[in-house]
């Protein structure tokens, strides 16, 4: 049996962090959070039994076939995963101390039927939004998430941020992209405000399946190209101080959108 701790392999930032662990069919592994941690796994495809205050059997062909299987896991806990094929995981985790172990704490595993699903937006940009780690799980910092682009919508749209500075709760935010479709592509756009100091501040990140972009701040739209479906898993950490919630702010430019007007 191994132990597999959150090390930010994939993406560490200065809030959150995450890891993309992958498990061989027939291994046991223990998945620990040190006390000062909060950690989140999802699974993204394979078979796996977890065990935690319960257990659980979770199958999952790919992150298109049917909502995931998520377990948050406080400061100082730790679950066993038994794999019975390969399996592909999730595992983000807070950065940045201020969560703390507590007597009562202890991981949650949150199934499939548990997952909240929201359709959002019009055509262009509809897309469905999947809350696994979210407002029913008693987390600190934590919040994370799936979101599946229909081929050719955008998302995360209109444009919006939520780093703190128009009032908004500060987290910072990082993506994971699958694609239904080996060569399925899209974009990632960041920008924030123009300012006399720095001017316009703006980039496009191209995506392919596997692509991991860190978000710190500012508005950050993402498009899927025309027959490609596109899967982002996304996870938050609310900057040390900040309340935890999915509150953003839109860029007011783009608000127009939402009547048409």
């Amino acid at each position: 049996m191994t132990t597999i701790s959150p090390t930010g392999d994939a993406y560490r930032g200065e809030h959150v962090q995450l890891d993309l662990p992958v498990l061989v069919a027939g291994s046991t592994h223990t998945i620990a959070v040190p006390d000062g941690l909060e950690a989140a796994l999802v699974l993204l495809a394979g078979d796996v039994t977890i065990r935690a205050a319960t257990e659980e059997r979770a199958r999952r062909r790919d992150v298109f076939d049917s909502p995931a299987t998520g377990v948050h896991m406080p400061p100082g806990t730790s679950i066993e995963i038994e794999a019975h094929d390969r399996t592909e995981l999730a595992l983000a985790a807070t950065v940045g101390g201020d969560v703390h172990a507590t007597d009562r704490a202890a991981p949650q595993i949150v199934d499939s039927s548990q997952v909240v699903v929201h359709e959002r937006g019009k055509p262009g940009w509809q897309r469905s939004v999947h809350d696994v780690i979210a407002d029913s799980v008693p987390a600190q910092r934590l919040l994370v998430g799936e979101t599946f682009n229909a081929a050719g919508q955008w998302s995360s749209f209109p444009p919006h941020k939520h780093d703190g500075g128009d009032g908004e709760p500060a987290l910072e935010e990082v993506y994971y992209y699958r694609f239904d479709r080996p060569d399925g592509f899209g974009f990632q756009g960041l920008y924030e405000p123009a300012d006399p100091e720095h001017g316009a501040r703006e980039r496009a990140v191209f995506l392919r399946h596997g692509s991991v972009v860190g978000i710190p701040r500012g508005y950050h739209p993402v498009c899927a190209a025309p027959g490609y479906r596109l899967y982002y898993l996304w996870a938050l950490s609310t900057v040390p101080g900040t309340p935890r919630g999915l509150a953003l702010y839109e860029d007011p430019a783009h608000r127009w959108l939402h009547d048409g007007g």
